[in-house]
């Protein structure tokens, strides 16, 4: 048994807006299959290959607070010059400059139009295949522990865990990569993005969440009511789902 990341989900106020945007800014497709859903896919999209995580936005009353999230994206570049013009199209389409306390690094860090962090990376040889999104970042205390937490829950395979990272691609070494990365401070409100994790169609939808709980994952009530996925927090109360479909 095991699991997939295959969405980052998203929540916002307006979710046709921030799909939309990015949709956009991926160069994907925005999708809207019922009110208050939009996804951005790329063309083709299958949700049994790796290459792609998509995005899926879901509607919210309550806007962003000043809390920066601790999931974040990373996006490629592949030359100096495609960086200045990917965040030049990305700040056109509503992203906004935010300081996070980065200090003088070769990056650009940005907001969504909701305020949603995310950076656009100089080009790095590493992430010449990922496609648009180089690194789903997820902020973290002890990477060690969720190197060890994750590395159970994933049939991801971990590239590399040092004191200070843990990183994880998909066993068919396609697509962006999981980087949990030390950071300053324990996690203390609900985050507005997520991972939204997948089963294969041979496992069941029930084991796998109790398999995450044996774990050190722990349910978790965000007033989701009756719903077919299942709601979770790793050791250090990330939040992330286990959906209801195997495909």
């Amino acid at each position: 048994m095991a699991l997939r990341p295959v969405q980052v989900n998203i929540k916002a106020v307006d979710d046709t807006a921030v799909g939309r945007f990015w949709a956009e800014a991926l160069a994907w497709q925005a999708r809207s299959a019922e009110p208050g859903v939009t996804s951005a896919q790329p063309a083709g999209f299958d949700w049994l290959d790796p290459v792609a995580v998509c995005l899926d936005v879901i509607a919210v009353p309550e806007p962003k607070t000043a809390t920066k999230n601790r999931l974040h994206l990373d996006l490629a570049t592949t030359s100096a010059a495609h960086q200045a013009e990917l965040v030049a199209r990305l700040r056109a389409l509503g992203a906004t400059p935010v300081d996070v306390g980065q200090g003088e690094v070769p990056w650009t860090v940005l907001a969504d139009p909701e305020g949603n962090e995310f950076c656009v990376l100089e080009p790095r040889e590493i992430y010449r295949d990922t496609g648009p999104i180089a690194v789903v970042v997820v902020d973290c205390e002890d990477p060690r522990a969720m190197a060890r937490f994750w590395g159970e829950a994933l049939d991801w395979t971990l590239h590399e865990v040092t004191d200070d990272h843990a990183v994880f691609r998909s066993a068919k070494g396609v697509g962006p990569h999981l980087e949990f990365l030390r950071t300053p401070g324990a996690k203390t409100v609900p985050d507005r993005v997520h991972l939204d994790l997948l089963r294969y169609p041979d496992d069941d939808q029930e084991a796998e969440p109790a398999r995450l709980r044996a774990l050190g994952a722990t349910d978790l009530d965000v007033g989701q009511g009756e719903v077919p996925w299942r709601c979770l927090a790793d050791p250090e109360g990330h939040e992330f789902c286990v959906l209801a479909r195997s495909s």
